[in-house]
């Protein structure tokens, strides 16, 4: 809603078109993005929103339209252009250095200089830096380092980089991706007050359970098209789904999916200083199990350390009954466990390399003859692969880094099972992805559970571990906490649980 006296910026784009060799990826969208709402930009991964924001931000140029900011056309060649000319984006990844203080990442390569231009005036620096915080009622030290603040604490210090070059557009790319709940909320209430200001502001997310609590409008795309752009008073969950995928099924685990009486892993007292303790889980063959909690109750330290990707300081772990001496990643995929992690691009995935090699990274032993893996047989591994998981890819040549986030994951989920797991760690599985890619991955789960594979399933997402799990574990402050039946159970209720004292 306009504000009295504050002038509300517009940016729209014409017929905007882009192609690249073998697609289209947005064909002619025009859109109107208004100041002093948030516009929620929504699609399917390959929907053409990543190509949009990219335009936007002056990373690629359309192929032919135009960009109208306060009715002024742009010519963006770089995200420098896009920054002189008032348009900010705070991507997915941050882009903060942990070693620095708060505002030496706010000011980065625009540090205040002293008279002469040769040393750096810190005292500005930091004066800067707080007025940046203080008009967006953010109060931290500034001088503090960024590698002692929290996810959510980095999140609007990267939001806060971005304000200051006083920008007319603020794109937010999966901003509340690594939040809890609480935190989503507090950055809600940022977001609101900087679009008082008569700042647009374009929401990207996955999140559709978000929205009604962010967003003023839903603009969606699909298949590179514009579908429609609507005020979000009018609009369900149910309608942006059809919007962004037509029809889809949302599927529930199917009744004849049971686990069995065998447990194929087994964690006792398991600690480490500082991250948890005393943790006691059993996994059951053919299982699903969940463990629930907020940001920071321990739930990626405990698979990193289940996997032997970190040290556990006391406690054991059994697989198939053998108890694990000094588990490593090495020891524990031989003895049947896989694990994605939450950071795909950062821990799960070579991101230079090309979906071919990517694919079979996990399983070079298994494919390969005297020491040796051909090029064909790789091809082959990975045809079946896009097949069985309906991977989206023109070219298996191609980096990595061209599909999108659904299909990335899809990649790393099917190099797992190309070791033949026994069991597979998820964590955060689901991160950044669309629907229907979670629904095709919540299928995978299920197809394992029916073939006898085990799985432990960590989401930030409480209506997914009631959607998919056979058992619910709550941690909270690195300890398990108490079990539940996700058949008995609301969202809310579980919610509940996970933040009781």
């Amino acid at each position: 809603m306009d504000q009295p006296g504050v002038a509300m910026s517009r940016l729209q784009t014409i017929a905007v078109r882009k192609q690249f060799p073998a697609t289209l990826a947005l064909d002619d969208v025009s859109v109107d993005f208004e100041g002093g709402k948030v516009h929620a930009l929504l699609g399917k991964n390959g929907a053409g929103k990543s190509t949009l924001v990219k335009i936007l931000s002056g990373a690629q140029a359309p192929s032919s339209g135009q960009i109208l900011l306060n009715g002024k056309e742009l010519k963006l060649r770089s995200a420098q252009d896009a920054y002189r000319c008032g348009i900010a984006t705070v991507h997915q990844e941050m882009s903060l250095i942990p070693q620095l203080s708060i505002a030496e990442n706010i000011l980065l390569g625009r540090l205040p200089r002293k008279a002469g231009g040769m040393a750096i005036d810190w005292a500005a620096t930091s004066q800067r830096a707080a007025q940046v915080l203080g008009e967006m009622n953010v109060h931290l030290d500034v001088r503090q380092k960024v590698s002692e603040l929290g996810i959510a604490q980095q999140q609007v210090i990267e939001i806060a980089k971005a304000m200051s070059l006083n920008p007319a557009v603020l794109m937010l790319d999966e901003p509340t991706s690594a939040l809890a709940h609480y935190e989503t909320e507090s950055l809600f209430a940022l977001i609101r007050q900087l679009a008082a200001r008569g700042v647009v502001i374009i929401h990207i997310t996955h999140r559709l359970q978000e929205l009604s609590r962010i967003a003023d409008t839903v603009t969606v795309l699909r298949d590179g098209r514009l579908i429609g752009s609507e005020p979000m008073s009018r609009c369900t969950n149910k309608s942006i789904v059809q919007m962004m995928f037509g029809d889809i099924e949302h599927k529930r685990r199917p009744m004849d999916v049971q686990a069995r009486s065998e447990p194929m892993l087994q964690v006792r007292n398991l600690t480490r200083a500082g991250k948890f303790h005393d943790v006691n889980l059993t996994v059951h063959r053919g299982e699903v199990l969940g463990i629930a909690g907020m940001l920071g109750s321990g739930r990626t330290e405990l698979l990193r350390a289940i996997f032997g990707a970190d040290r556990f300081d006391s406690g054991e772990i059994l697989v198939a009954g053998k108890l694990v001496r000094h588990p490593t990643p090495m020891r524990m995929r031989r003895m049947g466990l896989a694990f994605t992690p939450e950071h795909r691009k950062e821990q799960a995935l070579a991101i230079t390399l090309s979906t071919r090699a990517n694919a079979c990274m996990a399983s070079l032993d298994r494919n390969s003859s005297a020491g040796f893996i051909t090029r064909g047989r790789e091809r082959s591994i990975v045809g079946a692969m896009i097949k069985k998981l309906a991977i989206k890819i023109p070219d298996m040549e191609q980096p990595v880094s061209s599909l999108s986030g659904g299909n990335q994951q899809k990649i790393v989920v099917g190099k797992w099972l190309e070791t033949q797991p026994k069991i597979m760690l998820f964590d955060e599985p689901t991160r950044g992805i669309d629907v229907q890619a979670k629904q095709h991955l919540f299928g995978i789960m299920w197809d394992l559970a029916q073939q006898g594979i085990s799985s432990v399933f960590v989401s930030s997402e409480l209506e997914e571990l009631i959607e998919v799990c056979h058992r619910i574990v709550i941690m909270k402050k690195g300890t398990i906490v108490g079990e539940v039946d996700p058949n008995n159970l609301a969202v809310d209720d579980l919610f509940v649980r996970c933040m009781e004292n």
